[in-house]
């Protein structure tokens, strides 16, 4: 790797923020950050930014903002604030890779300026395919550039098809570990406590995607991501409880050749993989332990207990706005779950009612998939009780 490659880190305070910054201290000869943003925690943003000298940052804390450009700027550093600066910085030359680590809506359109700058985007915001796959795959096409999906899932299906171009795809399996609540019973479900639904045997997250896993809704958004990132149908991806979390995805091909990607519970690999590739750089991440694992075991899905994930197969099979639907009244249910405001099977009767009530559109630009968010936003609030 001749060059070293220039970074933004979009949303650098959050988990895999701060987990893409470990990667970027452990290859300095490899990686520097050229643009850090934060829309939350601004005393850590400045750390990190005192720390890996960027050339810009930008922020959301507009009561700092004088203070954070006087301080940034003794270090050499530009400061701009706002969601609009952000977008705007990342026609930046010296941007080689744009990490998409934003949560929510809000990380849909940094992922489509990146693609119209024609960046390499290493992309862990789930919104991006779910909810604007479409527009995303057009702009792609139209753009170039190039996509490489940080989530574990499809970091492991990427990994997978490479060197495979003249052998199709005959379907991609997922896998999960079934998340906290394995095993429960629809009766069980009812009376889970946010600390229980909280508590993912393995993998360290943020509450939200948490809550996503103990539901499943989230391996139903990753089968429409992967529909739009592997331009494949419905039919073609499968889903599989994995208990052990070892096996990350698999791929069979047409010639009946299967191949799986194997991992053990650290994002810093898929990171790595993105920022690096095509290249591949040694690590002292933690190794896969086939002897003391012992044995992995596959179980099929069960749709009655969790028919968050029936919803999400629907919303996939579809089309349409319907994923916009989903993501957003999700999102509301789950704060509410959060802040326990509803109960843990309120989540499904708010995403269902949402689903039901908001009118579905076949084709929608972008402007239409904003209004059908900002609409289910406030219909699913209005459903909290």
């Amino acid at each position: 790797m001749a060059n070293k490659k220039g970074i933004a880190i979009l949303g650098s305070t959050g988990s895999l923020g701060k987990q893409s910054m470990e990667v970027i201290s452990l290859n300095p000869d490899h990686f520097f950050i050229e643009l850090l943003y934060a829309s939350f925690n601004t005393d850590l943003l400045i750390q990190q930014a005192l720390k890996f000298k960027p050339n810009m940052v930008v922020h959301m804390d507009e009561l700092r903002q004088e203070e954070l450009s006087e301080l940034l700027y003794l270090q050499g550093i530009k400061c701009f604030y706002g969601y609009k600066s952000m977008l705007q910085a990342l026609e930046l030359e010296g941007i080689d890779i744009v990490f998409n680590a934003i949560s929510g809506f809000s990380g849909i359109k940094p992922t489509l300026k990146s693609l119209q700058y024609g960046k390499t985007l290493a992309l862990a915001n789930k919104e991006s395919m779910v909810v604007a796959g479409s527009q995303v795959a057009k702009l792609y096409n139209e753009k170039g550039g190039s996509i490489i999906p940080v989530d574990a899932e499809h970091s492991a299906v990427f990994q997978c098809i490479m060197g495979e171009y003249s052998n199709p795809i005959e379907k991609i399996v997922l896998t999960s570990s079934g998340g906290p609540l394995k095993g429960k019973s629809v009766e069980e479900l009812a009376g889970i406590s946010k600390s229980t639904a909280l508590s993912n045997p393995h993998w360290k997250m943020g509450n939200k995607i948490t809550i996503d896993s103990a539901t499943l809704i989230n391996k139903g958004f990753e089968i429409i991501e992967a529909c739009w990132l592997y331009n494949l149908n419905f039919s073609q991806i499968e889903l599989l409880i994995h208990p052990e979390s070892i096996v990350q995805s698999m791929v069979y091909f047409e010639d009946g050749s299967v191949k799986a990607q194997l991992a053990t519970h650290d994002m810093r690999i898929p990171i790595q993989y993105a920022f690096s590739f095509p290249n591949r750089i040694k690590s002292d991440f933690s190794r896969v332990d086939l002897l003391k694992i012992g044995s992995l075991t596959f179980e099929d899905t069960d749709l009655l207990a969790f028919p968050n994930l029936r919803l999400s197969y629907h919303a996939a099979e579809k089309g349409g706005n319907l994923p916009a639907i989903l993501n957003a009244g999700n999102e509301i249910a789950v704060q509410a779950f959060l802040t326990e405001e509803i109960k843990f099977n309120d989540i499904f009767r708010i995403n269902e009612k949402c689903l039901n009530s908001i009118n579905y559109m076949e084709d929608p630009n972008y402007n239409d998939l904003e209004d059908t968010d900002k609409e289910t936003r406030q219909f699913a609030k209005s459903l909290i009780y």
